[in-house]
């Protein structure tokens, strides 16, 4: 379909296509010489839109609440725009841009078709071709009303007025004639009554009329006052449809619409004569007595979700019809809708974008105010006497509470939900009810604070839907989308009784005065029946796909009275209902004082771990275990995290931007600390004491230091470290420990200097994850995600023991008094066993993606001091705890500050050098560890005297001196401490080359195939696993499920199927997976699956070949998908009808009703 015009400035009379973008099924068209604009309805998008005579400025007008539109007609004097809708059989007007719609006829009207205003006589005509034929007229503000032709119609198409002639023209083609009549409808004639197909669109310019044919498919026209002389225009056109002729002649008319807008506050529509115009306000609301001015919004209303937007049905006005909120924003699956009639705001929850907003019904004011920890919101309600804001989430299995702007959050119920739904609210009585429409279906209440929970109803319940309390009545409802019925109960679930049966899909339900009213999934439609005795059904709206949650509301009613008083009940935070009173309560993870009233700003014992995108912090205080996202900005690949009990900041590593940065622990005041020369951040510790940051870089192999603000930066350890990870601080022992699951895993120790460096474990090892200190038991804890275990030891790397033995996946591990709490991949879950004993093994927190680090916040944890405790131990720089003593040292980078690594002694600042002299010490120097101390006595190079030598004035910068109590070492125990260390670094590197020339694993059958820990790069949404570089064909390599003639798993096919899909979505190739496991002895554990960038395979000659890999490639290549973070988990009974939205855990199909 297009739009086209035909010049008559040219003698050709050739015709050109407008350049417009979407226009599929156009009908009806119009024109605006003041703004040289087309209007043009589409039958296929169900709009209104416009666009200039190039193409130009193209825009949707109008693009809701309509069927089928079919005629449309411009008022050029007050710029109103009429049009027809032919599928709700109504009449509209709003301004030319769309704004200030409201409809003028909605009665006694069967598909209305063309329409044409006369802004002249203040009159509008139209044609309607439904069961009784008819062309009438009534003003342009829908007065006077009046059928002026109704007999020999057929289908009766389009309208044209000639002002001239005061005659109003049509063309039936069903009759097959074009005839005319006076504008009151009499002296009627047949103009054309041969010769004509199917006539369509009709219109008048100077002496001829012109017309579409779809029979004849041209365009003709035709003497106007005799119907002679008639020509064809064009022909061989398809889809004709309406036409009309563009000129710059139309009358003028003076109208009172023109001063000041009539007066009305709205819009002011002209009118037959001797009324002239009219003020008239928008769909929905309701003129003041004045005549003029239209009341600020909707009284009594309708309000729902339909998915993608809200809308209103105004209960004020004799007609239904939506109206849409016009919130400025995009809306993906909107579910639950609350209102609070007190500030005229509308709430509503969104299951795909996951969060909960608000708007003032007028559509402004949005903002949303529920981001984080949600999943599937299906119920909202607003306590608008109490200023509360409550929803169940069937994601997360909790119903919460938080103050309307969703500060002070909290969880109430998170025990025994299964599929919590709808939630409604009895606030001077104290109770919340709600229904849960999990395996054992039920309807529950319990105080508005939780407390007093009770099952009211749980036998004959399938899908409970939508719930109201009737205060008025005594009583309870709900709608029940499996028994198909509406029933009823008193308050305490006595009583039950039927309203209505059957009901074919209710979903939302809602009660006003004396009516229920409800959302139906299957009819598309809302309904409205007595709520006493279910009678009187009647359809409110209709072709509404898509329809979620409903609430009816009327302003003018009181709220009542707010048990908590004046005075927020004297509570400090929340002040919440219950049946005899209220209580006060402590947003999520806070406990309330022994007043009852008062609430710490935090809980005092705390985990925090991180998640990819997210900080979470699960209070340890309180026994609901809930995860509270701290409001962290600009979080995209967290890894590693630790905090300063000091200061009260979180330290943390993200390494898509490569940064370490730190905030406050409520995530206030973020700050970049280490912005450059950062690769692979994996492992991050603080030294409380010293007031130090160490970190290890996978990417760069070392493991670096710094102040806590980021200065001082130096490189502590940079030889053999293959991938270091996880990192610890002992600061009372002044040890430093790390793993590394390079080729040859270990956990090493070191001084907090780099010195002293020795290697703890490194028998028996895999993937040496996290690692963190039991600083009472002075034990260290380690997961191996490939050996899938807990191990601890001694500082010394003695009293080795296996604490559990079996874990799916454990990426990072912390310890808060008997418990040792662990991240896992596989399971996306944190637990938790007893250190001692290893058992008691509980899930705190399940189905979190991406988990990451996790570390506890306790005044317990960081405790303890040392000489570097207390004024930097004297140190310019750097101050590091050693066992017995403390050294100063100096930045890699000089900071323009003098650098002393004698406590106490400030130098002065350093004179020019020449280039050749900084040559030799470059600034940037990479060394292994603070350099050998220097005594005193020790000579130096260069222009330093003896004087400043003995005052340690002479120090390059990157040496650290040995800080002692008593007198410096001898120079012997330094020759002597050089050649051990040199004995001890030959004998290592004899073993580094003596296991790199062997097999990590033992087995021969596995050949050289290797496998890499999944270690985290740049992406955020990926996880990058390196080994050796191969051949693109390995990379998009995914689970194959291969098996020999005997049906069992080769042992190539077993490496390949393990090596490969990481952090997959999919369960079933996990279950697989372990079938695989217990046919090949547990050589090799199963590895975490995630979407990958690379996959390296190294094959020996006893592997796959190329070829054969290549072919298990193709074959396989539709199983590598992708993991869909944006998908709510599978529901268990299907997929719902329409919506597009999947519920979670549903045991049936609903849908299928």
């Amino acid at each position: 379909m297009d739009i086209r015009r035909i010049s008559f400035d040219t003698d050709d009379l050739s015709d050109d296509v407008i350049p417009l973008a979407d226009v599929r099924s156009a009908v009806a068209l119009d024109w605006d010489s003041k703004d040289d604009y087309v209007y043009w309805t589409d039958v296929s998008t169900d709009s209104i839109s416009r666009a200039k005579w190039d193409g130009s400025s193209q825009e949707v007008v109008v693009d809701t609440s309509m069927e089928s539109p079919a005629g449309l007609a411009i008022d050029w004097v007050t710029n109103k725009l009429y049009w027809t809708d032919a599928g709700t059989d109504r009449i509209e007007v709003s301004n030319t841009d769309g704004t200030m719609r409201t409809v003028l006829i909605w009665e006694n009207l069967d598909r209305p078709r063309d329409i044409v205003v006369d802004p002249v006589g203040g009159f509008m005509y139209w044609t309607d071709w439904g069961a009784s034929p008819k062309i009438e007229r009534a003003g342009m503000d829908a007065s006077n009303r009046l059928v002026i032709i109704s007999s020999n119609l057929t289908w009766p198409n389009g309208l044209a007025i000639d002002y001239e002639s005061q005659r109003l023209y049509w063309a039936d083609a069903g009759m097959k004639t074009i005839e005319y009549a006076n504008l009151d409808g009499s002296n009627r004639k047949v103009l054309i009554g041969s010769n004509l197909p199917h006539p369509f669109g009709l219109t008048l310019y100077g002496e001829r009329i012109y017309w579409t044919d779809w029979q004849a498919k041209s365009i003709q026209s035709a003497d106007r006052r005799t119907g002679q002389a008639r020509e064809t225009l064009q022909d061989n056109l398809e889809n004709l449809m309406d036409i009309h002729v563009f000129h710059r002649h139309r009358p003028p008319v003076h109208t009172a619409c023109e001063v000041s807008n009539g007066d009305c506050s709205h819009l002011c529509l002209l009118a037959p004569l001797p009324k002239g115009y009219s003020c008239t306000c928008p769909t929905g609301i309701n003129l003041q007595s004045d005549g003029k001015t239209c009341s600020p919004g909707m009284t009594s209303f309708l309000i729902f979700a339909r998915r993608t937007d809200i809308r209103m049905v105004s209960l004020d006005i004799p007609y239904f019809a939506d109206v849409v909120v016009s919130v400025n924003v995009t809306m993906k699956n909107t579910i639950a809708i609350g209102v609070d009639p007190h500030e005229g705001k509308v709430y509503w929850s969104d299951s795909t974008l996951r969060k909960i907003s608000r708007a003032a019904l007028d559509g402004s004011q949005f903002e949303d105010i529920i981001t984080t920890g949600l999943l599937t919101t299906d119920g909202l309600a607003v306590d608008a006497i109490g200023r509360k804001i409550y929803w169940t989430d069937t994601g997360t299995n909790r119903i919460e509470v938080g103050n309307l702007d969703g500060s002070m959050r909290k969880v109430l119920v998170w025990q025994n939900l299964d599929s919590p739904r709808a939630i409604a609210l009895y606030h001077e009585m104290g109770y919340m009810y709600w229904t849960d429409w999990g395996e054992n279906a039920k309807l529950e209440r319990s105080g508005m604070d939780g407390s007093g929970r009770a099952v009211l109803i749980s036998n004959n319940l399938g899908w409970p839907n939508g719930l109201a309390v009737d205060k008025a009545g005594s009583q309870l409802l709900w709608a029940d989308a499996h028994t198909e019925r509406i029933e009823a109960a008193d308050l305490n679930g006595a009583n039950r009784r039927t309203l209505l049966s059957p009901v074919q899909h209710p979903y939302g339900l809602t009660l006003l005065d004396s009516y229920i009213y409800w959302t139906d999934w299957q009819t598309r439609s809302i309904h409205r029946a007595d709520k006493d005795t279910g009678a009187n059904v009647i359809l409110v709206r209709a072709n509404l796909p898509g329809l979620m949650d409903i609430q009816a509301v009327d302003r003018a009613r009181p709220l009542g009275f707010n048990k908590c008083g004046i005075r927020n009940g004297g509570c400090s935070h929340l002040c919440l209902p219950h049946p005899t009173g209220f209580s006060c309560a402590c947003p999520t993870g806070i406990q309330l004082k022994r007043d009852e009233q008062t609430c710490d700003s935090s809980p005092e014992t705390y985990l925090l771990f991180s998640s990819r995108a997210s900080i979470r912090r699960i209070s340890l205080d309180t026994s609901d275990h809930t995860d509270v996202h701290i409001p962290v900005p600009e979080l995209n690949n967290v890894i590693s995290l630790d905090y300063d009990s000091v200061d009260g900041k979180i330290y943390y590593t993200d390494v898509f931007l490569d940064v370490i940065r730190r905030s406050d622990l409520n995530g206030s005041n973020m700050e970049t600390v280490i912005g450059q020369g950062l690769k692979t951040t994996d492992g991050l510790a603080v030294d409380w004491v010293a007031r130090n940051l160490y970190w290890t870089d996978t990417g760069r192999n070392t493991i670096e230091v710094a102040r806590l603000d980021g200065s001082s930066r130096k490189v502590l350890i940079n030889n053999s470290l293959d991938e270091p990870r996880a990192i610890a601080v002992f600061p009372k022992k002044g040890y430093l420990f790390w793993t590394d699951w390079g080729h040859i895993a270990k956990i090493e120790r070191a001084n907090l200097d780099g010195s002293e460096r020795k290697i703890l474990i490194n028998t028996d090892l895999g993937w040496p994850n996290g690692l963190t200190l039991d600083y009472d038991t002075r034990r260290i804890y380690w997961v191996d995600a490939h050996l899938d275990r807990i191990e601890s030891c001694d500082l010394n790397g003695k009293l080795r023991q296996v604490l559990v033995s079996q874990v799916s996946h454990p990426f990072a591990l912390t310890q808060q008094d008997r418990w040792i709490y662990w991240t896992d991949w596989q399971t996306k879950s944190i637990q938790r066993v007893d250190k001692y004993s290893g058992r008691n093994k509980e899930t705190v927190l399940a189905n979190v993606e991406g988990l990451m680090d996790i570390i506890v916040v306790s005044p317990q944890r960081q405790t303890g001091t040392n000489a570097c405790g207390v004024n930097n131990g004297g140190c310019t720089h750097l101050c590091f705890a050693r066992a017995s003593d403390f050294i100063c040292a100096c930045p890699d980078e000089p900071d323009g500050r003098p650098c002393s690594t004698v406590p106490g002694v400030v130098p002065p600042g350093p004179e020019p050098t020449s280039v050749s002299e900084r040559s030799q010490t470059p600034p940037g120097r990479v060394g292994t560890s603070t350099t050998k101390p220097l005594t005193s006595l020790e000579a130096v190079e260069g222009n330093c005297s003896d004087k400043d030598a003995r005052q340690g004035l002479c120090t390059h910068p990157n040496e650290a001196v040995l800080a002692t109590m008593g007198e410096g070492l001898h120079v012997s125990y330094i020759i002597g401490g050089l050649l051990s260390t040199l004995f001890i670094l030959l004998l290592i590197a004899a073993l580094i080359i003596y296991r790199h020339n062997k097999s990590k694993f033992t087995d021969p059958g596995l050949g050289n195939l290797t496998y890499s820990n999944p270690s985290y790069r740049t992406s955020t949404q990926e996880v990058k696993i390196e080994a050796i570089p191969k051949p693109t064909m390995y990379n998009q390599l995914c689970y194959k499920k291969e098996t020999g003639p005997d049906h069992s798993y080769t042992k190539e096919k077993i490496k390949i199927v393990e090596g490969i899909c990481l952090l997959s979505s999919d369960d079933s190739e996990w279950d697989d997976l372990k079938q695989i496991r217990s046919s090949r002895g547990g050589i090799l554990r199963d590895h975490v699956c995630m979407k990958t960038d690379t996959v390296s395979i190294q094959a020996s000659s006893g592997s796959l070949d190329d070829t054969e890999t290549e072919q298990l490639l193709q074959e396989e290549q539709s199983e590598c998908s992708s993991v869909n973070t944006a998908a709510a988990t599978p529901e268990r009974r299907g997929s719902l009808l329409d919506t597009g939205w999947k519920h979670q855990r549903k045991p049936s199909t609903e849908s299928e009703v």
